[in-house]
């Protein structure tokens, strides 16, 4: 993966996130979650995706540690819902 792909992939460490419930699974079953981030620059409210350590396919490491997911890899949507 490239520098731009890296910047594209949407921060989904599981380390990052609080408040976490599994919610459904997508259709080719992965696991779908609601949760908050815990640190607000990566941002404020309930989302919901997946955990990047249950897609490693999908996940990249990034330059602060963390997993990131490449949403466009896989059959969830990720999006603010509150």
């Amino acid at each position: 993966m490239g520098l731009s792909d890296i910047m594209a992939a949407t921060a989904s460490d599981v380390h990052l996130k609080k408040e976490i419930a599994l919610v459904s699974e997508s259709s080719s079953g992965v696991n779908i979650y609601t949760f908050q981030y815990k640190d607000k620059k990566y941002g404020e409210g309930v989302y919901r995706g997946v955990m990047a350590q249950e897609v490693p396919w999908a996940s990249v490491k990034t330059s602060d540690g963390y997993l990131a997911v490449d949403y466009s890899k896989i059959d969830v949507d990720f999006k603010r819902i509150a």
